[in-house]
C-alpha cells in the first residue's frame, strides 16, 4: 500500500492495490482517503475515482474542521461523555488503548487506583476543568516545581 501525505493535519490519500505510486493515474482501482474526524478518531472513506476527487474531499473536510468553532467540539464531547463519571470513562478509555505493555498497564492502574480514583472516581466528566484537577490532585498530575 503506497501512501502520500498532504499538508499537515489534512489527511492522506492512497490506493490499497499493489501498483506503484507512479502507475496510480493509469490504475483502475479507487482512491481511499484517511483523516482525523472532528472527535479526533482516524477515519477512512473510499471510492474516489481520481486523485483530484480524493484531494477535493480531503480539502472539504479540512476546511469544515478549521471553520468549526472550538466550543462546538467541546459541546459534542460533553454531550457524549458529560453524564459519565470519571471511573467509567477511565475504564472505557483504558479498554480502547492498544498494545499497552504489562509494565505500562501496571503503572496506569496504580496511578488510577492510588491517585486519580480517590479524587475523581464519582465526578461527572462535564464538571472537569483545569482548576478542578489542580486543586483536587496536584501530586498525581503535576511534578513539583
Amino acid at each position: 500500500m503506497a501512501l502520500r501525505t498532504l499538508a499537515r493535519g489534512m489527511g492522506t490519500f492512497f490506493k490499497t492495490c499493489e501498483h506503484p505510486q507512479s502507475r496510480w493515474s493509469k490504475c483502475p482501482h479507487t482512491y481511499v482517503i484517511r483523516f482525523r474526524n472532528a472527535s479526533g478518531r482516524q477515519t477512512e472513506e473510499s471510492g474516489f475515482a481520481t486523485q483530484d476527487k480524493a484531494i477535493d474531499r480531503l480539502t472539504e473536510i479540512y476546511r469544515a474542521k478549521r471553520e468549526k468553532p472550538w466550543g462546538q467540539s467541546k459541546a459534542e464531547r460533553n454531550r457524549k461523555y458529560g453524564a459519565m463519571n470519571f471511573g467509567a470513562y477511565a475504564e472505557e478509555w483504558k479498554a480502547g488503548q492498544r498494545s499497552l505493555a504489562p509494565a505500562s498497564l501496571r503503572h496506569l492502574e496504580s496511578l488510577l487506583e492510588h491517585h486519580l480514583y480517590p479524587a475523581f472516581h464519582s465526578r461527572r466528566m462535564a464538571t472537569f476543568d483545569h482548576k478542578v484537577v489542580d486543586t483536587s490532585c496536584p501530586s498525581a498530575i503535576r511534578s513539583p516545581p
